[in-house]
């Protein structure tokens, strides 16, 4: 299992007895999506205290600013800070069920392919299926990425579909337009020269040497030099190709949030369907982070976007060659951390498994 992000411990000003009863709350609370009461936690812990200490123990955490009361409620709920210190202090490892981890393989069997945009969207699905939260995913940067080949397919007579292959599996398509019609060939002439002079190229080179690449390529042949003048001017453009990375994003159905008590009032499951619409938010959201290796847990308030400022997502790397994309869960920060973490975890790795196989 991936380890959690390294990050400042919270709960340094807790008792032994404020933490017991913390824990308890948020972990009533999560289960019931109820405000925790006193008599409830006392009856569920056996803390060994009265309901009385644990009442004046739930005082004393909310001055602390770990828990709220709300208004119409004699119980308490966790805030985010308190939803941190359980992560960072209280959090054990958790292990998928033997039935949870068939149900995953499974599901990602069910993509059929290794092709990596299949299997991830694939993988976004069953996230969502198995944690109840929103799965999201991140299709992998291409900033610093291997040209493999190149095919270019005839669509019309005035248009020509790129088709840039990716190592490590991911693939990219662009349209070019022609302003005539090419020969077929001088189509194949065209892609065996682009192929011998950029393939094994990254990304940034190919748009920083295109012109020199290409300058000579078939000199002595009129045809194809007109053509592959094209690609010289508008090379920049065409091998840009991390540009379209940065709307890549995939996300599983919100059924599956809009049916938790967060959002069964008509406005919050309103702000839930704009947040699955606002994928530039998602995008910079998921991708921000520098995972290293372990899972990323950003809880509430701790996300830059005013918009999921009551949501947590919790995401985690998976490879394909060289190249690293993200995937995991967004969900209301009343979640099951120890659970959705051994999800996240179990799934990435399975991702990056089979994309290496």
């Amino acid at each position: 299992m991936a380890g959690l992000e390294k990050r400042p411990l919270t709960g340094d000003d807790l008792s032994e007895r404020e933490r017991q009863v913390l824990e308890a709350v948020i972990r009533t609370y999560v289960d019931t999506a109820e405000p925790a009461g006193s008599r409830t936690v006392s009856r569920r812990f056996g803390l060994g205290v009265s309901p009385a200490t644990v009442r004046n123990t739930m005082s004393d955490l909310e001055e602390k600013g770990y828990l709220v009361h709300p208004h119409t409620s004699a119980g308490r709920v966790p805030t985010d800070r308190a939803y941190r210190f359980f992560v960072d202090r209280l959090m054990g490892p958790s292990r998928l069920s033997h039935a949870e981890q068939k149900q995953l393989v499974q599901e990602l069997d069910a993509a059929g392919s290794s092709a990596v945009e299949r299997l991830v969207r694939q993988a976004v699905r069953a996230l969502s299926l198995i944690s109840n939260e929103l799965g999201v995913a991140l299709a992998p940067r291409l900033k610093e990425a291997i040209l493999e080949r190149i095919e270019l397919i005839q669509v019309s007579s005035d248009k020509v579909l790129l088709v840039a292959t990716i190592r490590g599996g991911v693939v990219r398509t662009v349209y070019v337009d022609l302003p005539v019609e090419v020969p077929r060939n001088t189509l194949v002439t065209l892609t065996v020269a682009l192929n011998e002079r950029l393939s094994g190229l990254s990304l940034p080179e190919i748009r920083r040497t295109l012109p020199e690449r290409l300058r000579d390529a078939h000199a002595g042949d009129t045809g194809t030099s007109e053509f592959l003048n094209i690609f010289v001017q508008s090379g920049a453009e065409l091998f840009s190709l991390q540009d379209l990375d940065a709307s890549r994003i995939h996300l599983g159905s919100a059924s599956v949030l809009a049916a938790q008590p967060e959002f069964e009032s008509g406005a919050r499951l309103k702000e839930l369907i704009e947040l699955t619409e606002r994928r530039d938010i998602l995008v910079q959201a998921v991708g921000s982070h520098r995972h290293a290796g372990h899972l990323h847990i950003t809880i509430g308030c701790e996300n830059d976007a005013a918009a999921l400022a009551d949501f947590t997502l919790v995401t985690a790397e998976y490879r394909v060659g060289g190249l690293k994309g993200v995937i995991g869960v967004i969900g209301p920060t009343r979640m099951p951390y120890e659970k959705v973490v051994a999800i996240v975890d179990y799934t990435s790795s399975m991702v990056t498994r089979i994309l290496a196989s």
